[in-house]
């Protein structure tokens, strides 16, 4: 049974622009692995960030809260598994958010262009 279903779109521009900005924007939006990633995408650095933020908007739209009660984005992680395909960890608030609501499956996928990133989350329960 699907508990909700979230999509995301953004302009590369804008995230590049974030973190050129502001250097503390990676460690308050993406973990340490996400940006581990993201740093060694030499051709498509700002293109993975962006498409890891798209995932975490679009997440949040498929809970269906939005950012409230203390959940944040560095509870939510993108990587990739031994074939590339993208999943999504939850930690903290987000994880409890997930067990509490009987989630089982994060159903994620991720595209890029050089100008926009897109995000579709399905969550099932």
């Amino acid at each position: 049974m699907i508990f909700g279903i979230g999509t995301d779109i953004i302009e590369t521009a804008r995230i590049e622009k974030a973190i050129k900005k502001t250097s503390s924007f990676p460690d308050k939006v993406f973990t340490e692995a996400e940006q581990e990633y993201c740093e060694t995408q030499k051709a498509g650095k700002y293109q993975s960030y962006a498409a890891r933020y798209a995932a975490k908007e679009a997440f949040f739209k498929a809970l269906g809260t939005g950012y409230r009660n203390g959940m944040s984005f560095k509870e939510i992680e993108v990587r990739n598994d031994a074939l590339g395909k993208p999943e999504i960890l939850v930690y903290g608030k987000v994880q409890s958010f997930i067990k509490k609501n009987k989630i089982n499956r994060i159903h994620l996928s991720l595209s890029h262009l050089k100008e926009t990133a897109l995000a579709f989350v399905v969550l099932e329960k």
